[in-house]
């Protein structure tokens, strides 16, 4: 082989839904580009394994979020993949609540529900005002019902209160959505096939001093006009990838003030029926040690449950191996189900994106103060290094679909900055 790849218009460095969207839309606009992948697969955060005969597990995204207005919404209807339309009996007004393994009652429930609306009017009055700071320093954290709350903060961002922006959790809009009974990391990766894609090709070195950008990567060298880099923050701040010259401190700032926050998911399936003919719903579970999670319990009428555990308690967990997590979510769920669904269970998954190395992290979360600099990620540089993914995306930050969006808005950016490029005569 080769160690030098033909030249192209454009590197894409990470096969994740930005990287393919904007493959797609490069393809589109008649820009030749290759795309590589560190990892053996596409879709990056999108990622479904079979966790019972039939039954798909996303490790990741899982929610189609904004319903219609979510792009994978139509493609999976042009792949012919069935959506699961059930996402009701999942939204807040309709969750359960469950502390030291007791259900809340109708008036603690009535109170606990009204905490969180005092908590969100708290952080959208300080976001509406400008006041971009930690969600900790405008809630009441002595509350009696802070913790449910704060879990729900630290599996959404992935991140603890007080690591958490106001605004960055204000801009972050749309409801659940539909799920993908097949799976939401199978849908991206059925989409992304006819997309050729240099797997196993880790980018090593992005050389940007002369005319042209040079990619090194683990399977040669490719030489292009420019580079769209679609890695995770976590990729870019771990300087696993070098830059020659390094990246300009305003872009350096805007990756360190938008950290990966640590969301792990554990699914666990039973051989039979342990929730019951009304236990399917989503919870929010705790006690008085600590120990909180959020649980999707039979989300698709299947006999599997997910939990949720986020921020420094779910990096924790990681930590400590598969076993501390396994044994962390089947304890969440005898809180709410009863100690026999131990002898029903019959295989579990979980998750390590902290310590995943092509993510390190599930999603990027604005430090408090920060907010702005998704915009700054977005940003290129001399107009030959392009950035998308998720963490560049306002409103759908966090989501397979912003990264989608991302993917089609640097595509154009690079489409744009090539035609008068070469108007003027240069490649």
């Amino acid at each position: 082989m080769s160690d030098r790849w033909s030249e192209c218009d454009v590197v894409i460095v990470g096969a994740g839904a930005a990287g393919l969207s904007a493959a797609k839309e490069l393809t589109r606009l008649g820009v030749s580009h290759r795309l590589i992948e560190g990892a053996h697969r596409i879709g990056g955060r999108a990622y479904s394994e079979e966790i019972g005969p039939g039954e798909w597990f996303d490790l990741g995204c899982a929610w189609l979020v904004g319903a219609e207005t979510n792009p994978f919404t139509s493609i999976a209807r042009e792949l012919g993949l069935a959506l699961s339309q059930n996402s009701a009996r999942f939204r807040l007004e309709n969750a359960r609540f469950n502390r030291n393994g007791e259900l809340l009652s109708g008036a603690e429930r009535e109170a606990c529900l009204a905490y969180y609306g005092e908590c969100e009017a708290a952080i959208a009055d300080a976001a509406g005002a400008g006041r971009d700071v930690a969600l900790s320093d405008v809630i009441d954290l002595d509350h009696e019902f802070a913790t449910p709350f704060l879990a729900a903060i630290a599996t959404g961002w992935g991140k603890d209160v007080d690591e958490v922006s106001t605004v960055d959790n204000e801009s972050a809009v749309g409801e659940l959505g539909y799920q993908v009974p097949q799976g939401y990391g199978n849908l991206v990766a059925t989409w992304g096939n006819d997309v050729p894609v240099s797997l196993n090709s880790r980018a090593e070195r992005i050389d940007w001093s002369e005319g042209t950008v040079n990619v090194a990567t683990s399977q040669g060298a490719i030489s292009a006009t420019a580079a769209l880099l679609t890695v995770s923050t976590g990729v870019l701040a771990s300087q696993e990838i070098a830059f020659h010259p390094r990246l300009p401190d305003w872009k350096l700032e805007a990756i360190h003030d938008l950290p990966m926050g640590t969301e792990n998911k554990i699914g666990v399936y039973f051989d039979t029926d342990v929730f019951g003919a009304d236990g399917r719903a989503h919870y929010t579970t705790w006690d008085t040690d600590g120990n909180a999670a959020k649980v999707d319990a039979s989300v698709m009428g299947l006999n599997t449950a997910s939990v949720f555990v986020g921020g420094r308690l779910g990096v924790w967990l990681e930590r400590q191996g598969p076993a501390a997590l396994q044994d962390f979510a089947i304890s969440r769920l005898v809180d709410i189900f009863g100690n026999d669904l131990r002898k029903r269970v019959q295989r579990c998954i979980t998750t390590a994106w902290e310590s995943d190395p092509w993510t390190r992290g599930t999603w990027a979360c604005a430090r408090p103060g920060r907010a702005y600099q998704r915009t700054n990620l977005a940003r290129p540089v001399d107009e030959r290094l392009f950035f998308a993914g998720e963490a560049t995306d306002r409103g759908g930050q966090g989501t397979c679909h912003g990264a989608f969006h991302s993917g089609v808005r640097a595509a154009r950016e690079i489409a744009a900055t090539l035609k008068p490029a070469r108007a003027a005569g240069y490649r």
